[in-house]
């Protein structure tokens, strides 16, 4: 048997109804440039450190924007004061303001995107 991961997550899918929109809004949002991946359906891959857990944005036909859906919390550098003045004037909505996590963890918040999904931020500060 081969060894355990020691990250429970090591994959993540944001889905899209336009991959070009969202790729916009997280570009701007985290201010960060992302890259596409050549498939046969438009994925867009968010930067990662090697040893790091990636993700992408998808279009696909089985995988549609969902406000209810399972939460990713992606995570964002310095203050998310700004990260979410940014969500707001690229079209997204906040639905939990900067919150600190009890236990010195950070603090997240939580947003709506361009795409209709919710998002969890996280930041240290």
């Amino acid at each position: 048997m081969s060894e355990r991961p020691q990250s429970a997550a090591t994959w993540f899918e944001i889905p899209t109804l336009s991959i070009e929109r969202a790729q916009a809004f997280y570009e701007q949002v985290l201010e960060m440039n992302m890259q596409s991946f050549p498939d046969e359906n438009p994925m867009v891959v968010f930067p990662k450190d090697p040893a790091g857990t990636g993700g992408a944005l998808v279009q696909r036909e089985f995988q549609k924007p969902c406000e209810s859906g399972t939460v990713v919390y992606l995570s964002c550098k310095g203050d998310l004061a700004p990260v979410l003045e940014r969500v707001k004037a690229k079209g997204g909505s906040i639905l939990i303001p900067k919150t600190e996590i009890t236990g010195g963890f950070g603090f997240f918040a939580c947003i709506r995107d361009t795409e209709g999904n919710t998002v969890g931020l996280h930041s240290t500060e």
